[in-house]
């Protein structure tokens, strides 16, 4: 790497995300930054050997694909071996594998175009890039295959590989759903609001979630709501610090009624609320509400 200059403030740990457009660069990013990377993504990668010598005080994660405008495989390498060379400074070449038939669902699902074929079929682009980034595939340190993989469990792969032990606090991801689309996969604890009065029912409050106020009120005149709330937040604030020993990175809380609007979507966030007053990294997800989203959108697309 050219510019040797002063290397005083080279990062103590830096890692480089690279792998296939749609594979997940964007969010494991977002899931280094929030463990207390300093991270950047899509920087050509001409300009990395200055930015690692600038004064940063945190860990350096840098995305590299072939989106960049300066991309080619042997300057990517090159790169690479320049920065695994730096004294005291532990590099990670972090590759984000997926599988062909899972990017070109992707794409599809998303409508988005290949950045290396953006006139023809995703499975176009998607080929081509599969077979240009061959070598950095063998060259990396780490390696995640997203194919089964959703952007929630991509951060927990993130978390579990780059949090310092002990450093970073147990994160908890308190969602709602509904039970006519399943159980959500994956999650650690379930809790069943169906019983509690609807505001469904309710004319005025029907087109709301349970993210408004009034709906959030009506359930919780209920005089089952509080009780049935109470027991729930002891519960799962009792068995947080459980799994926290355990060295579990994120811990999933899920809570669901008929349709996933109102009142899993109230007791979701009153239980999010209540166990971010603690040492917990908590967020929060509304799978239908997201669902609806995503279909609003599309039908104005």
């Amino acid at each position: 790497m050219s510019d040797q200059g002063n290397l005083s403030h080279i990062p103590p740990r830096l890692v480089l995300v690279t792998g296939p457009s749609g594979s997940g660069r964007s969010t494991a990013l977002k899931a280094l930054e929030d463990i207390g990377f300093e991270a950047i993504d899509n920087m050509p990668s001409s300009l990395v050997p200055r930015l690692v010598r600038a004064r940063l005080e945190r860990p350096l994660a840098l995305g590299l694909d072939t989106r960049n405008r300066d991309f080619s495989v042997d300057a990517l390498l090159t790169l690479v071996e320049a920065l695994a060379s730096l004294p005291d400074t532990s590099f990670d070449l972090l590759y984000l594998d997926c599988s062909e038939d899972a990017l070109i669902r992707r794409f599809a699902e998303t409508r988005r175009r290949h950045p290396l074929r953006p006139d023809l079929p995703p499975a176009d682009g998607v080929g081509l890039e599969t077979r240009l980034l061959k070598t950095v595939r063998s060259r990396a340190d780490m390696l995640i295959d997203t194919s089964a993989l959703s952007p929630h469990d991509l951060r927990a792969e993130i978390v579990q590989l780059f949090a310092p032990q002990g450093r970073v606090a147990m994160g908890v991801q308190v969602q709602s759903f509904s039970y006519k689309r399943g159980i959500p996969r994956g999650v650690d604890m379930v809790f069943d609001c169906r019983f509690l009065n609807n505001p469904h029912w309710q004319p005025e409050l029907r087109s709301f979630d349970g993210r408004d106020p009034a709906v959030a009120a009506f359930i919780m005149q209920d005089a089952r709501a509080l009780p049935f709330f109470d027991k729930i937040h002891a519960l799962v604030e009792s068995l947080l610090p459980e799994f926290a020993e355990q060295g579990k990175p994120l811990i999933m809380v899920a809570l669901g009624c008929t349709g996933g609007q109102h009142r899993s979507v109230a007791m979701a966030e009153k239980l999010a609320n209540a166990l971010a007053r603690g040492p917990w990294r908590v967020s929060k997800r509304h799978r239908e509400l997201e669902r609806k989203a995503g279909v609003e959108a599309s039908a104005n697309g």
